[in-house]
């Protein structure tokens, strides 16, 4: 009998162990295939589910969860070289009713990539917008937030379609004119003069650059263990050809200050967040939207970088839903009066 109940635990030890032996073997060989897990696992813990727009020929793929109800839409648009599950620690502290949608934008993830596409700001607000149409978004005023790159493909959207809009987010956007320097552009000075040999520091080729990019980016220190910076790495070197692309594009003479030659035909209701201690783009440049756009709302963050969803996603999911609730409280106000 004690010979049948030690087979018995051995049977069970060994069948508890074969799992935790693959997910180790998985962690120290293939770090990026259990990234790509890990963002699935997220996503359906959320209820996000994966769905694709076809439109001549190109093809979206994106993340929703909701129906349209009271509340706007919310299409949510990422910055450069992230994907839609940029957006997942926030998406966490919003209502589960509310209609969400986070895109990969042009050429990024699961989005149709072609050497012949126009990934230029205009670029790529023509084909957001071609988004938005293919899957019937704008039927009813939506809102719209984008970070960074995203950020600034949203506020030229807003400059050019404000009817599709009810309000708008902007996170710590580039393409504005600011004159405090960042560290960032101190970086990328540093890479101009020296033709480019340098590697750009948002394109991390290397652990090492890995964890420097994050340190830039972000003000909060996240330990981050080697493997799983490897296997960062390893997702993002196939398309980092790729991404240098995007970034001459939005950095060339005609994208760079975007934002900031379409500011003054944003019409819509705007709210801008903006982390302090943002070390790619200073915190500034909040200044010089409300200068240019004095009803829009400004909520500066304190000890928070760049990286504001991934730093503060409980307190950015607030204000943002703060900011919708406003604004239709705001407009049922006027209604009253009206009537």
């Amino acid at each position: 009998m004690d010979q049948d109940m030690m087979n018995m635990f051995a049977i069970a030890a060994g069948t508890l162990a074969i799992p935790l032996l693959l997910f180790m073997a998985s962690f120290m060989l293939w770090p990026s295939s259990l990234i790509k897990v890990y963002y699935w696992y997220w996503r359906r813990t959320l209820g996000l589910q994966v769905r694709y727009a076809d439109c001549g020929g190109y093809r979206f793929c994106y993340s929703h969860r909701g129906k349209p109800g009271l509340r706007p839409s919310i299409l949510m648009l990422h910055d450069f070289s992230a994907h839609k599950d940029t957006w997942l620690p926030m998406v966490k502290y919003l209502p589960k009713h509310l209609h969400l949608l986070c895109v990969d934008m042009p050429g990024h993830e699961g989005t149709t990539r072609t050497s012949t596409d126009d990934y230029s700001v205009q670029g790529q607000v023509k084909r957001i917008r071609q988004f938005v149409e293919a899957i019937r978004l704008n039927r009813k005023p939506f809102h719209l937030v984008g970070t960074s790159m995203g950020g600034t493909v949203a506020g030229v959207y807003a400059a050019c379609h404000p009817s599709d809009l009810y309000s708008l987010t902007l996170i710590c956007p580039v393409g504005l004119k600011i004159q405090s320097e960042s560290r960032f552009d101190s970086r990328m000075h540093d890479v101009e003069h020296s033709q480019y040999t340098l590697n750009i520091p948002l394109i991390p080729s290397t652990p090492e650059e890995m964890e420097e990019m994050l340190k830039l980016c972000s003000h909060v220190r996240f330990r981050v263990p080697q493997q799983i910076l490897q296997g960062l790495v390893d997702v993002r070197i196939p398309h980092n050809d790729f991404y240098h692309e995007v970034f001459m594009e939005i950095m060339s003479e005609n994208s760079k200050y975007a934002l900031h030659e379409h500011m003054q035909q944003i019409t819509t209701p705007l709210q801008v967040i903006w982390g302090k201690q943002d070390q790619v783009v200073d915190v500034s440049g909040a200044a010089v939207l409300a200068e240019a756009l004095p009803h829009c709302r400004v909520d500066l963050l304190e000890n928070c970088g760049h990286s504001v969803v991934m730093e503060r996603p409980r307190q950015t999911a607030k204000l943002i839903l703060d900011f919708i609730i406003s604004q239709q409280s705001t407009e049922s106000a006027s209604t009253k009066k009206k009537s």
